[in-house]
């Protein structure tokens, strides 16, 4: 949680957790999950962020999620819900490691994901990627690297494989610039 990254495409300025500016889509169990730790997560809140609702009411329906329903984290001043605002980071990511607690099925597997994403069958790039310094830098890892173990817990091992022998046969690893 110490990395810096600069919005590039709007005046090159800061922009700490620029994955958390616009909330996510989450999986109804994550949804349960996160609100089963309600407690430990609530406590790394501001309080106004802590005491609204964190959800949004409607379930959409969505094959891409494990349990095929999803809602969305509402926004909280300028970021997700979740943001901890008084200082850096998830909420949910850091009561995880305050608590010792796992935060696979609870942290949202598209904020795991970050930068990569999904659709249908398809392992892409978050379409704001390019707007971040991060995206640019030449000593930054490879978004495979970032996002490889998430890949594993989320699509399984077998795809972990597949990929890592593309990595191993890439030049470059598999950055996209």
């Amino acid at each position: 949680m110490t990395h810096e990254c600069r919005l590039v495409k709007h005046g090159d300025r800061l922009k700490l957790d620029a994955c958390c500016q616009y909330g996510v889509d989450v999986d109804v169990a994550e949804r349960d999950a996160i609100l089963a730790r309600a407690g430990e997560v609530a406590a790394l809140l501001v309080p106004d962020a802590a005491a609204r609702p964190w959800f949004t009411t409607e379930e959409k329906v969505d094959r891409d999620f494990p349990s095929g329903r999803h809602v969305r984290t509402v926004r909280h001043g300028d970021g997700c819900v979740f943001l901890a605002h008084d200082r850096r980071g998830c909420a949910v990511h850091r009561a995880a490691l305050a608590g010792g607690w796992d935060m696979r099925g609870v942290k949202p597997h598209v904020c795991r994901l970050f930068p990569a994403s999904y659709d249908t069958d398809s392992i892409l790039l978050s379409d704001d990627y390019a707007d971040y310094s991060c995206a640019a830098a030449p000593d930054a890892p490879t978004v495979y690297r970032v996002a490889r173990e998430a890949l594993g817990d989320i699509f399984g091992a077998a795809l972990i494989d597949a990929l890592d022998r593309a990595e191993a046969r890439s030049a470059n690893g598999l950055r996209v610039l």
